[in-house]
């Protein structure tokens, strides 16, 4: 299906995209031969890539042009990001509509949104000349960076666009699905999503329907990781009890240092940690902060904060990033994912040592992988 033009420009209010004011231009270093690979649990990229003119040719600027934003492949490669999973998200009209005035709310179709973004990420690998590859096995994610080729891993962030008999889903596990989050921040068919304003508690109302039990019961038959981190406490709690895989939270922090209702309490931090679960830090300013403010000028401290405390809650095996890179705003001494050896050095700085560096950088997201996915 022909995608139909969308030209979405920079607005404040539009929570999908970051604020340009906290993207140093002059932040893309040469990655230091000591940093680190970089395997990530959540970016935004397909739903930038969607919202941009097609005449644009938005799949050759990120391959081999400079995109608005946190990513693109020079990028990529000076930030040292192996790989990681990308997200399709369909976003509400309204926000849509927010950056483009002439979008249409009575054409949006979260099917042909969601498929229109695979077929990006399909593109992305088809015309990058053997540097890009969806990966839908840890030893695929392995081969691929052990050559120097970027894995990625397709995961839907809300599922609006799955019918109540999932009859969607095998075709997309056809295309490399691999990963899913039921909701996203507001209610569908499968539950509700954690809402609220800060700071705020996770128990934002009823959690899963009958629909999103069973939702979880397939994803776990069909070996796909379940992401809670949109999910509200009940809907967290009953996917504990219902699912028999590790519990894992892609882009989520510690609530008790930054309580926004998305970030984990102490008794779902200890949930995760019984599963054998993983959580991956969000780099999200307003999730990282105190007082919960979108504000760039925020340290690389923060992060490792947020860290050090997912670490005392899971153990060091456990955990690791989650940027959500394109999706929100990120410290400024970070910029972009070009600055990713600059976090490394800020974990080294703090009194982490290589092995634990490495655990966090990519290990740690293979090892919950090979547990969830059994390959």
């Amino acid at each position: 299906m022909k995608r139909p033009i969308r030209i979405v420009q920079y607005h404040p209010s539009f929570p999908y995209l970051p604020d340009k004011r906290n993207l140093p231009a002059m932040m893309t270093p040469h990655r230091p031969a000591s940093s680190p690979p970089i395997f990530d649990g959540h970016n935004d990229l397909l739903l930038r890539l969607w919202l941009q003119d097609v005449a644009r040719d938005p799949v050759g600027q990120f391959l081999d042009g400079t995109l608005d934003g946190h990513l693109d492949m020079r990028r990529i490669r000076l930030g040292g990001l192996a790989g990681g999973l990308f997200a399709v998200f369909v976003p509400p009209a309204r926000y849509v509509m927010l950056g483009n005035e002439n979008y249409d709310p009575a054409r949006h179709d979260p099917l042909a949104i969601t498929n229109a973004q695979i077929a990006l990420l399909h593109a992305i690998e088809a015309r990058s000349a053997g540097r890009a590859k969806i990966c839908r096995s840890v030893a695929e994610i392995e081969r691929c960076m052990a050559a120097g080729v970027l894995a990625m891993v397709l995961h839907i962030e809300g599922a609006e666009a799955l019918d109540g008999e999932l009859n969607q889903l095998d075709g997309w596990i056809a295309a490399g699905l691999r990963s899913i989050g039921p909701m996203w921040n507001l209610p569908n068919r499968f539950g509700v999503g954690v809402t609220g304003d800060f700071p705020g508690s996770p128990d934002s109302g009823d959690g899963l329907t009958p629909e999103g039990l069973n939702l979880i019961r397939i994803c776990n038959q069909k070996k796909l990781l379940i992401d809670l981190s949109h999910m509200n406490e009940k809907a967290f709690w009953q996917t504990a009890e219902q699912s028999s895989a590790p519990l894992v939270a892609t882009h989520s922090n510690v609530h008790a240092l930054c309580q926004q209702p998305r970030n984990l309490t102490a008794a779902q931090l200890e949930a995760v940690a019984a599963s054998g679960g993983f959580v991956g830090v969000n780099f999200g300013t307003a999730f990282l902060r105190t007082d919960g403010q979108r504000n760039g000028d925020t340290p690389l401290s923060d992060i490792v904060r947020h860290l050090d405390g997912l670490i005392a809650a899971l153990g060091e095996d456990h955990v690791g990033f989650g940027s959500d890179f394109d999706g929100i705003s990120v410290p400024d001494a970070l910029g972009d994912v070009a600055g990713l050896p600059r976090l490394a050095a800020a974990m080294a700085a703090a009194g982490y040592g290589e092995a634990l560096i490495e655990k966090i950088c990519w290990r740690n997201w293979l090892g919950v992988l090979k547990k969830t996915w059994g390959e």
